[in-house]
């Protein structure tokens, strides 16, 4: 494997170290990937010192100083910048002049997202709202966790519903009845285990759904 692709492949530069940037970083870093942090804040740059591989404070609106330090040569770059919208989309700008392969980019409002894909952002975010939505989801609902995609398909993690205690998937034929797939069981205390029609199910088993919105949340409904 050639010196560039393990570069594509491992490293990749955060620019905005703020609350989503430097949460993305963090977990990258914890991942093995290696992480390049960029901020205009010298002060915001000294806090994550300790913590990213690389931290550097710099104008991540320049094209030229993110060519100085490698961010030319990288496969994945992340816009965290969110409050400072101009920094934000000169940022991608400066990422397209540089030809990144794939440009990631934090968006707070729709006309801002709007902006960023139309400048250049290959994915483009929107945490705040993100999170909100699936916070609502968790209140509103029995659901344990929930993620939902834009087209409206939902995995969620939910409790095991009376109905299917003590019954193999195939024998209480959640799918048939609710229209969604289980595609995992989780038992307290044992490892996730991939669901099979032979599966049985337990009281206490936490299951892991797939399906349409809809579909999942009638089925936490009812357990």
């Amino acid at each position: 494997m050639s010196a560039n692709r393990d570069v594509r492949s491992e490293t990749v530069a955060v620019i905005g170290l703020g609350r989503f940037g430097g949460q993305v970083a963090q977990s990258l870093a914890r991942q093995g990937h290696d992480v390049i942090g960029i901020d205009s804040s010298q002060e915001i740059v000294d806090q994550w010192a300790d913590a990213l591989t690389h931290v550097v404070q710099a104008d991540a609106t320049n094209d030229a100083a993110l060519r100085q330090l490698g961010v030319g040569n990288l496969g994945r770059v992340v816009v965290g910048i969110g409050a400072d919208l101009e920094a934000s989309v000169l940022s991608v700008l400066a990422l397209v002049e540089l030809r990144i392969p794939e440009i990631w980019a934090k968006a707070i409002t729709p006309k801002h997202g709007k902006i960023l894909s139309a400048v250049g952002a290959h994915h483009v975010v929107y945490p705040e709202a993100a999170m909100g939505d699936r916070v609502a989801h968790l209140i509103a609902s029995k659901l344990v966790d929930y993620i939902e995609f834009d087209d409206g398909f939902a995995i969620a993690k939910t409790r095991t519903p009376g109905e299917a205690v003590d019954h193999t998937l195939a024998d209480s034929a959640l799918r048939t009845r609710y229209g969604m797939t289980v595609v995992g069981v989780k038992r307290p205390g044992e490892d996730f285990t991939y669901a099979r029609p032979e599966t049985l199910v337990r009281r206490g088993d936490l299951l892991i759904v797939a399906g349409r919105r809809e579909q999942v949340e009638r089925f936490a409904a009812s357990t």
